[in-house]
């Protein structure tokens, strides 16, 4: 039976619309606003809006910008939410009479929102994070003689299929992956920590040779800290991500990346890992006949797994070329200042 091991616990998007290089452009440094541009810093870590300006006013300018940024009319989002013009223009505006995790999701839901943008959501409406329902992994001992079949066989299942793919749990641990995805990251040097078949998060953030298989690493570096962000805004008593989260504050770069550009990334060209619109990252394979290669993630997780804690992911590649690349370096400009 395959053993399902563990370790300890961005987007790149297409260019960046002119509005959010020039909002770039004009936001302070760390050093200039000594805070977090929109954000504070709790003692444990946790980045919370700013009480510079009030949660309703940044509620409005989220859900405002998120809808321009989609080029989206107020009564197109209306009829998604299957709701009259004016009515939505009174959410646009604040006037609510009380916000609840139905009106929420569904505006999310309407606002093609990713998971960082629906905690925030809920953060700025309702001050607390969604309330997802929470699975907790089954332990190898306890599993019974049906769930260690199914795994076997899904090793099997996996380990046929040509693209990359691997099984995570909510810490994006890799618990399972195929050989595509270990061809995949097979010049990866060792790392104590940060290989990627232990942790994909720690491999794309800490790892000397990120860079050299995941192109545009600032991108995929933006990604993988909202991703992180995400994960505790479900799991915000989870140790280990805690753990992810402060060695990220001990690299100073990292740092000011996770407060003062991941917020902006994520507001609209770019996003967590799974939930990223129609937006290709790049990627180097290590066989020359396939180089440069589009990826993007696809997650398709059957009730087994789920009910494991487990998450599949996919990598499917597709075609790129050394233009695209350039193109895609142009668009992370404003946050690479």
């Amino acid at each position: 039976m395959p053993t399902l091991t563990g370790a300890s616990g961005v987007h790149a998007g297409g260019r960046v619309p002119a509005q959010v290089q020039r909002a770039n452009s004009a936001r302070p440094t760390l050093r200039e606003s000594g805070g977090s541009h929109g954000y504070r810093t709790r003692e444990d870590g946790e980045v919370r809006p700013e009480a510079g300006e009030s949660r309703p006013r940044q509620l409005r300018k989220l859900i405002q910008g998120r809808r321009e940024y989609l080029g989206l009319s107020q009564e197109t989002v209306a009829d998604r939410l299957e709701m009259s013009t004016r009515a939505y223009g009174n959410w646009e505006r604040g006037v609510v009479k009380g916000w609840t995790d139905q009106k929420l999701y569904a505006l999310a839901g309407a606002l093609e929102m990713t998971t960082f943008q629906t905690a925030r959501l809920f953060w700025l409406a309702v001050d607390r994070a969604p309330q997802p329902e929470l699975r907790s992994p089954t332990p190898r001992s306890q599993m019974d003689a049906s769930t260690a079949a199914f795994i076997e066989e899904y090793s099997v299942l996996i380990n046929a299929q040509s693209l990359p793919a691997f099984l995570i749990d909510h810490r994006w641990n890799v618990r399972m992956a195929n050989r595509a995805f270990h061809v995949l990251f097979r010049g990866v040097s060792e790392h104590p920590t940060a290989m990627p078949a232990s942790n994909f998060l720690r491999f794309g953030l800490f790892h000397p040779d990120a860079s050299r298989v995941l192109e545009g690493h600032l991108a995929w570096k933006l990604s993988m800290l909202a991703q992180l962000a995400a994960s505790l805004e479900r799991y915000d008593d989870d140790s280990v991500l805690q753990a992810m989260r402060r060695e990220v504050y001990l690299d100073a770069t990292l740092r000011e990346m996770y407060l003062q550009d991941m917020p902006a990334w994520s507001y609209g060209p770019g996003a967590d890992l799974l939930h990223h619109g129609d937006n290709v990252r790049l990627i180097r394979h290590p066989d020359p006949g396939l180089g440069l290669r589009g990826c993007r993630f696809v997650e398709e997780t059957p009730r087994p797994l789920q009910a494991l804690g487990l998450t599949r992911i996919t990598l499917v590649l597709t075609d790129a070329d050394e233009r695209a690349a350039v193109e895609h370096q142009d668009s992370l400009e404003p946050y690479a200042a």
